[in-house]
């Protein structure tokens, strides 16, 4: 069965290398049938900011107003804006999610992020029953493809940056995975802006190849809401105890004060 692909698409050049990333993967996911569909954030003049201005009619608590409950009531209710409301039924119809966007001061734009905050909205996106492992989109996929500034060897556990696994992890685990998702590994196009042309297109390339057998990679590690117990959410002690003896600590976040597990966040089976 053919499947669906929604593209959340954060710059705002055409011209832009994220541009070219963004374009071959509509070309290469159509050519293999998928029905690909892209949320141009800039060009749409997607609104970021989270206010009471995105639910329809009268908020419950004006006064106390508070965007996690309002949301969700809106939700419930069908209030919600319009452009919140399609960008939902972009999104439950799709089978992957990608966001192609430029790295950000160590995040994503601030366009994007408000596309996070007002379309995964409380029940629509997560709720304290579903999530993590048993989040609400556990049968889809998402994945992260972005432009650093910086050279890989300045986003190492020796570089000036930081290990980008742990720059990843809010992302990955704290929204994606949080809300259920199945993560691929991420795309990242190392300082396309300092490349001679001759790397840009070989990144490209390679990210074409890696476009062709996208739809059957497997995600990438977290560990599941069973792990842990239902009051406090700690690690349940015979998990613990198992892993005890282990060199590493589970993920980049859950680490037991161990050194953490190399490329968690970034290749699948680690």
């Amino acid at each position: 069965m053919a499947k669906k692909v929604l593209i959340v698409y954060a710059h705002q050049s055409s011209g832009s290398f994220n541009a070219a990333a963004r374009n071959a993967a509509v070309e290469v996911l159509t050519a293999q049938g998928c029905t690909v569909d892209v949320s141009d954030l800039y060009a749409m003049g997607f609104k970021a900011t989270a206010t009471a201005e995105d639910i329809k009619g009268e908020v419950n608590n004006a006064e106390n107003f508070c965007y996690l409950e309002e949301s969700k009531l809106a939700w419930e209710q069908g209030k919600l804006s319009d452009d919140i409301m399609e960008e939902q039924s972009k999104l439950t119809e799709a089978d992957l999610i990608i966001f192609q966007f430029p790295m950000y001061w160590f995040s994503v734009p601030a366009i994007l992020k408000g596309w996070i905050d007002r379309v995964l909205t409380n029940g629509f996106a997560f709720s304290q029953e579903k999530r993590y492992s048993q989040g609400i989109f556990k049968d889809k996929k998402a994945m992260l493809s972005f432009t650093t500034g910086s050279l890989e060897s300045m986003f190492s556990p020796t570089g000036i940056n930081g290990d980008m696994n742990v720059t990843l992890w809010p992302l990955q685990n704290g929204i994606l995975h949080y809300c259920g998702f199945q993560v691929l590994a991420p795309q990242i196009f190392w300082a396309p802006s300092s490349a001679v042309a001759e790397d840009r297109k070989s990144m490209l390339e390679s990210w074409r190849t890696r476009l062709q057998g996208l739809l059957e990679e497997k995600p990438l590690s977290f560990i599941s809401l069973d792990c842990f117990d239902e009051k406090a959410f700690q690690l349940k002690p015979e998990v613990h105890e198992k892993h005890a003896s282990k060199e590493f600590g589970l993920t980049v976040g859950i680490h037991l004060n161990k050194p953490l597990p190399p490329h968690s966040q970034m290749k699948a089976g680690c």
